[in-house]
């Protein structure tokens, strides 16, 4: 663009064309609203909170056994405010969505904030089965340490425990924003009301979606690329999707789903299940069941002496 089509340019009109598309269009613009928790702010908070679940890991603080209660303190209590803060915000935005009619918002907040804090010790807890799990579940691991430290799955995880306790009190937004951002920083989409149960693992973990009434048992593992889908959404008489409803698989205890099956609907995988690559199921499998695609026929390709360019083909 050169210094002629610049000044030509009329930007007061354009400026006032953009606007006008503002008007009556609160979903995809900010303008004037208040009550609304600031993205950044969330993943801030959620950097604090993985350094409290692995003191250490996160590079943020310097943690010695002298200083450890020192740091953990200090972090309750900077989250302790900010999540009261961000958790107020989104209160009261629902609350305007709803045109809800008391002002319990603050003190909702607080007790929020208080009740994440006090189950840390538990989802510490079962992040540790995760670490196993993980361990046992890849003999290319050589520490926990290495899995901490460097595996998305592990990640992906922990943030997805942290939101499901956030989805489970009914706190707006929040853990949506906690699991979109693991999603992109670790290619796992794991939406925050899914439950999943101890010792699980994603190994290698692109491109896996788990949805939001997903069920998934004690030590389940699996691959990249795997799918716990829904099937077609049913609508009510006005055409809007019915919400609340189960709607993606569940998967019982010791399940195994290799890379890039796709299981879809309100179904069960039983226990002890193995899913092999590359399947498409929609009907429920029954527990200690193989379900795997028919072995293809393999063709070789050999270039022979002299061919150059041509090939011999042999089965």
């Amino acid at each position: 663009m050169n210094g002629r089509s610049l000044k030509h340019l009329d930007i007061e009109s354009l400026a006032d064309q953009i606007v006008s598309t503002y008007q009556n269009d609160s979903g995809t613009n900010f303008i004037d609203v208040r009550n609304l928790p600031a993205r950044e702010k969330i993943i801030h908070i959620l950097e604090l909170l993985l350094e409290v679940l692995f003191p250490g890991f996160r590079g943020l603080h310097k943690v010695t056994q002298e200083n450890v209660r020192s740091v953990v303190h200090e972090l309750l209590v900077i989250l302790s405010r900010e999540l009261k803060e961000q958790i107020e915000l989104a209160l009261r935005h629902e609350c305007k969505l709803k045109e809800c009619p008391t002002s319990d918002c603050s003190l909702m907040a607080g007790f929020h904030a208080n009740e994440l804090l006090k189950r840390i010790p538990s989802i510490r807890q079962v992040l540790r089965t995760d670490v196993v799990a993980a361990y046992d579940g890849d003999p290319a691991a050589k520490s926990f340490e290495e899995i901490v430290i460097s595996y998305p799955c592990i990640s992906a995880i922990a943030i997805h425990r942290l939101a499901h306790e956030m989805y489970r009190m009914e706190i707006p937004l929040i853990p949506r924003i906690m699991s979109e951002y693991a999603h992109s920083q670790t290619g796992i989409d794991i939406h925050p009301g899914a439950r999943i149960g101890n010792y699980f693992f994603i190994d290698h973990g692109t491109g896996v979606v788990i949805g939001e009434t997903a069920v998934i048992g004690s030590r389940v593992k699996i691959y990249q690329g795997v799918t716990l889908g829904a099937l077609s959404f049913p609508k009510d008489e006005r055409g809007q999707i019915i919400r609340d409803q189960k709607r993606h698989p569940t998967l019982e205890d010791e399940v195994t789903v290799y890379a890039e099956a796709t299981i879809l609907g309100d179904i069960t995988i039983g226990k002890g299940a193995i899913i092999g690559g590359n399947v498409w199921i929609r009907e429920s499998v029954p527990p200690q069941t193989a379900v795997v695609i028919s072995r293809p026929d393999t063709l070789y390709k050999k270039k022979g002496p002299g061919l150059g360019d041509r090939l011999e083909y042999y089965i």
